[in-house]
């Protein structure tokens, strides 16, 4: 593919997404992101990989989304619908992978674990700005990236969405009610379908049970809230457990580690739990 230069929508803060040169690839950008600021929803034709060095922030799709701690980065294939927000104010580096080289990535949005040397390669990959010879240190760097890169792997911290007109109304009700009820026949009458539905829709449209779901919805929810500086006793209440244990029992199973460990590995403090 020879080098050129696409037009970006407006709406797309980051003309380097849609650079085309195969002797750049990887292009770095690196900024410092409040929390109430969303970048819209937009496409290019590279593909991204997006890292918050310090702070937590949401990848969202039209099929999911994905809460990213700085303990993990999330690749985003080129084409790709998306938008990234911070849950706190973040400093977030994005590396732009030109399309030549997307044949090695998986064709969906993939997070890879950030290993201390991966995190020091992207640091300094993403101050590169989008100009390097061929050859030099720094396009030898972004070749291991690229192996690096390799080894993505699904999160934990993945939810899926639907379309469905059926599941739309109690997926975004859950979303907007941290503390909603967990009983499936509560949102069947609420949606005006049959439990029996509702419990078929969600393996079907998200390869999760409704609770299954439901606990990824918290999940990601209580990482948001660790990363604000939440204690583990607020976080259990604001999300609807009876009691902190319950909480971490839940959390604990699901990543591996209590609340307070995690908030330890990504920086940020919390009652132990």
């Amino acid at each position: 593919m020879t080098s050129g230069y696409i037009t970006p929508r407006q709406h797309c803060r980051s003309k380097r997404g849609f650079i085309l040169d195969p002797a750049l690839p990887i292009l770095g950008m690196h900024n410092r992101i409040q929390t109430d600021f969303e970048f819209d929803f937009h496409s290019h034709p590279r593909g991204q990989l997006a890292y918050a060095s310090e702070g937590v922030i949401k990848v969202q799709t039209d099929d999911g989304s994905w809460v990213i701690p700085p303990t993990q980065a999330v690749w985003i294939p080129g084409g790709i619908h998306h938008s990234v927000s911070p849950a706190v104010t973040s400093e977030i580096r994005h590396l732009f992978v030109d399309p030549v080289y997307l044949h090695r990535f998986p064709a969906q949005c993939s997070v890879v674990e950030v290993s201390p040397l991966l995190r020091e390669l992207i640091l300094r990959v993403a101050a590169f700005g989008d100009s390097y010879a061929p050859s030099s240190p720094a396009s030898r760097l972004c070749a291991v990236i690229l192996d690096e890169l390799e080894a993505l792997r699904p999160s934990r911290l993945h939810l899926p969405l639907s379309d469905d007109r059926r599941l739309q109304p109690v997926m975004q009700a859950i979303l907007h009610e941290p503390d909603a009820p967990d009983d499936l026949p509560y949102w069947a009458a609420r949606v005006g379908a049959s439990e029996r539905t509702l419990r078929r829709l969600f393996v079907r449209e998200t390869g999760m049970t409704f609770q299954q779901w439901r606990q990824q919805v918290r999940l990601q929810q209580a990482v948001e809230q660790l990363g604000q500086g939440e204690s583990v006793l607020n976080v259990s209440l604001n999300l609807g457990y009876r009691s902190p244990s319950a909480f971490v029992a839940m959390f604990r199973k699901a990543l591996g580690v209590s609340p307070g460990r995690y908030c330890n590995a990504v920086g940020t403090e919390s009652n132990p739990g």
